[in-house]
């Protein structure tokens, strides 16, 4: 590709997006797109997906198609464009007729250099409104959707391949921030992309850390999470529950809590769903309280938090759903509470669903996630296909490494529990029997009577979760889920039972989160090499300055500008609006829009 084009390429993201110099693989997937050849790009959220077809539509002639799953999130993305003086609109059923009508002359016209619309919309005008327009490109976002072996399969996503038979010559290009090896086959497969270049960009994500808790009990679980919303004082987050009355509960003890919270779930009308997005994207409240439906529609670049109450279903969907947060590259933190009753339930459902193999084997992956006590982070990359050679630092593991003792002696008591019971117990009612606990279930059996009836009393009830999920992770016994979640003990755990094998067990450590109330400061963990110190007030002025610019142009504040501007802007302090175009990530649009106002307070506070 000519020199020319490369400096009209770098020329045009400094005007447009206000970045001097691309992320890794951007460039390469641009000269693809803009000599015609096809590709697929697989970028983690927050890595820079969009611009990598945004630009070369900059740079072509005629409108990039852009198919897309939600129209929350081809909402956010017009709204984003326009903000940088891009001509950019969203064709979906939100609309009325007019403005339909509307956007399909500007299209027509050759007005648009980005048209959004929906797979459904797609098919409906493509004898019609496509082959009446000069169309540049076609880029398929969520691409995982198209792939039955994707974590969000969607059957109207499979229906795109006719693209390149009456397109031959338009490139496309499939994004998407989760997809292992068997499902970017599909995609390429279903789509009936020629030749494609496939690009592969480091999932490494680490501005985020990494937190799994586990065996904790209901209240044990609720004290946790309001001790760390409290050391995230006015942060965004999203707590992630498995179900929709889970995530009403959670939010009405925040809400208690004095905490701004609202929850998101298919049960909700659209009316309440885009009420309660909406909210959560202006900074009208802290947290969603959500389902996986949300947060896919959604590029809120200053989510500092994310908590799954639950254990997810796939590494897939976890790591998408912990990619909604830092997605401006700040230090964000990320927490995962497991259970076993959390194993149990999904297991259930993996089983009962229409892909039981595949679903297991991915639910078996995130467990093994869980329950490691090795680097977190290189767990995530190696799924990925990543190899990390290092440890990250900034997961539980790598900062708390375990240590280990002798529990033998612990092992065998849960272990002869469960033999004594004819292994006809769950992990509930054993743990009843080790500490000593009368209820309905041990009285209608006479458990009362074991000789291990209270043999692990010493030992309190949500310690004994913690032990009971090591050795199911150690395989000392196994959960038969098709008879009724009872204990089976494995031919290792009877060497232990019958002292023939010793059992390393990991010393369980809880940490005191009341004792980190306090709010982290940002100036020593910016990832910037900036030559001075942050001043916090300002940048508490600042994010004031942009919400209410925001609210004047009814855009969300991350869209006017990013929380990573912002922390530059308090730290470089720009006197001049020239200064002030020159901060990476604002452009040209952005500079003369907002400049005078941001300069003239930043003056205030020299």
């Amino acid at each position: 590709m000519s020199t020319y084009i490369k400096i009209k390429m770098l020329r045009t993201l400094k005007h447009f997006f206000g970045y001097d110099s691309f992320r890794p693989l951007q460039e390469d997937i641009i000269q693809t797109i803009l000599t015609g050849k096809d590709s697929l790009v697989l970028m983690p959220t927050g890595g820079g997906k969009s611009i990598c077809y945004q630009l070369p539509a900059l740079l072509s002639e005629g409108t990039a198609i852009v198919v897309s799953p939600l129209i929350s999130l081809m909402k956010d993305q017009v709204e984003t464009l326009n903000a940088n003086g891009i001509a950019a609109s969203a064709l979906n059923s939100n609309n009325d007729e007019t403005e339909n009508a509307n956007i399909r002359r500007a299209c027509m016209g050759g007005k648009l250099k980005l048209l959004y619309i929906s797979p459904e919309k797609l098919i409906a005008e493509a004898n019609y409104l496509l082959r009446d327009m000069h169309i540049s490109l076609f880029a398929v976002d969520e691409a995982h959707c198209i792939s039955q072996w994707g974590h969000d399969f969607r059957p109207e996503y499979a229906q795109m391949g006719f693209l390149h038979e009456m397109f031959p010559d338009v490139p496309i290009i499939a994004l998407t921030a989760t997809a292992d090896k068997i499902t970017r086959e599909d995609i390429v497969r279903q789509l009936h992309l020629k030749e494609p270049k496939i690009f592969i960009s480091s999932f490494d994500r680490p501005n985020l850390s990494l937190t799994v808790k586990r065996g904790y009990l209901q209240k044990e679980k609720s004290k946790a999470i309001l001790e760390f919303i409290s050391g995230h004082g006015g942060e965004s987050g999203i707590i992630y529950c498995m179900s929709r009355s889970k995530t009403e509960t959670v939010a009405q003890l925040l809400q208690k809590h004095g905490i701004g919270a609202t929850v998101y779930h298919a049960g909700l009308s659209p009316k309440e769903r885009d009420k309660a997005q909406a909210d959560f994207i202006n900074d009208r409240i802290q947290v969603v309280c959500a389902t996986i439906a949300f947060g896919m529609g959604i590029d809120k670049s200053n989510v500092r938090w994310i908590i799954h109450y639950n254990l997810p279903k796939s590494i897939e969907s976890f790591y998408q759903e912990i990619g909604r947060a830092g997605r401006d590259g700040m230090p964000s933190d990320t927490v995962l509470f497991y259970s076993l009753s959390d194993l149990i339930l999904l297991t259930r459902f993996a089983t009962e669903s229409g892909q039981q193999d595949i679903n297991l084997e991915k639910l078996q992956r995130m467990q093994q996630y869980a329950e490691s006590d090795i680097c977190r982070r290189r767990i995530l990359l190696s799924y990925f296909g990543e190899t990390s050679t290092e440890d990250c630092g900034n997961c539980d593991v790598c900062k708390n490494p375990p240590q280990r003792f002798d529990g033998t002696v612990i092992v065998q008591k849960a272990l002869s529990g469960i033999a004594r019971t004819n292994e006809q117990v769950g992990i509930q009612l054993l743990i009843d029997i080790l500490r000593g606990t009368m209820g309905a279930g041990i009285i209608s059996k006479s458990y009362q009577q074991l000789k291990t009836f209270g043999a692990g009393r010493d030992i309190p009830g949500r310690d004994w979760q913690d032990y009971l999920l090591q050795m199911l992770q150690l395989g000392y016994f196994e959960i038969a889920y098709n008879e009724n979640n009872h204990l089976k003990i494995t031919s290792s755990g009877n060497d232990v039972l019958f002292g023939r094998a010793k059992a390393q067990l990991a010393v369980i450590r809880r940490e005191e989160t009341s004792k980190k109330k306090t709010k982290k400061t940002t100036t020593k963990e910016l990832p910037l090499d900036l030559p001075s110190i942050e001043n916090t007030d300002l940048f508490e002025a600042l994010r004031q300055l942009r919400k209410k610019l925001a609210d004047e142009d009814m855009l969300p504040p991350y869209i006017v500008l990013s929380d990573k501007v912002l922390h530059t802007l308090s730290t470089l302090r720009p006197t001049s609006v020239e200064e002030f175009g020159n901060i990476s990530g604002i452009g040209d649009y952005k500079k003369k829009k907002y400049g005078k106002e941001f300069v003239s307070l930043i003056r205030e506070y020299l």
